[in-house]
């Protein structure tokens, strides 16, 4: 692992655990440094990859390594945003989740499973077609984590008012992150398939899940717009949601083989 991945991972977890001491101390004010330390990982970074991208001349998000820095990074920086912002309430725990799930995704990347070398791309991976699919997946999927927290806390919390503030970061994290996973994912994926491989579609097992995982947040937005539903159910479907996120990258990546088998 690189010194600047194991900086960054560093200050992510500096900035749970500020986190986790001022929630157990109850203090009536929330600290205010905590997601400074997160912008500076996302820059740590971003810096990473840009140098490795430089190193081998073409966006470096094709590897397993560099697509965990990635989706590290976005989810720190959506963590900050999220920190930063005025039109949401500001839930402790939602921050301190999306902050747990940046540290897990870099610690995955630190892993033996995570190849750190600094390859150029096989031929089948230089398109801009592909950095587009994958950027927005992950983009996506970040606004998911946030959705995935704010439901986990939603189930564990007992005050109807602050379930009610739950409710709304989920749904505003799944209508965000809905439409960037539907481009990226799906779209632009099956458009990179057929200049890649001559087909749209080949129900290869990562695009069959994350067909899967569009079909339940699919399922949570009409639950959450067209039945009206709040409370367990959409919050159980978001967990869901996240869950099959989480089977695409690594259940397929490492369980499954097919044609992504290679990132």
């Amino acid at each position: 692992m690189s010194i600047l991945a194991t900086f960054a991972l560093g200050l992510i977890l500096v900035s749970a655990m500020l986190q986790a001491v001022f929630a157990l101390r109850r203090a009536s004010r929330p600290e205010g440094f905590s997601h400074w330390l997160l912008l500076a990982a996302a820059l740590i970074l971003a810096g990473l990859i840009v140098g490795r991208s430089l190193t081998i001349g073409f966006p470096a998000l094709t590897g397993t390594f560099e697509s965990l820095a990635f989706y590290a990074m976005v989810v720190c920086a959506f963590a900050f945003g999220y920190r930063s912002q005025k039109r949401l309430a500001y839930l402790p725990l939602a921050q301190f989740g999306g902050t747990v799930v940046a540290l897990a995704l870099l610690s995955v990347a630190s892993s033996p499973i995570a190849p750190k070398e600094v390859l150029a791309p096989i031929p089948a991976l230089r398109s801009g077609w592909l950095i587009a699919h994958v950027a927005l997946a992950f983009i996506g999927e970040s606004f998911f984590v946030m959705a995935f927290v704010a439901s986990l806390a939603w189930l564990l919390s007992r005050d109807e008012a602050r379930r009610a503030e739950y409710d709304r970061l989920t749904y505003t994290a799944v209508a965000l992150g809905y439409p960037i996973f539907t481009a990226g994912a799906l779209v632009f994926g099956m458009v990179w398939a057929e200049r890649a491989w001559g087909s749209w579609w080949s129900w290869d097992p990562k695009e069959t899940w994350a067909l899967i995982t569009w079909l339940v947040y699919t399922f949570y937005l009409h639950v959450r717009l067209t039945r009206r539903r709040t409370g367990a159910l959409p919050a159980w479907i978001s967990v869901a949601g996240f869950l099959c996120t989480v089977f695409t990258f690594f259940g397929v990546n490492f369980l499954l083989s097919g044609l992504h088998s290679y990132g």
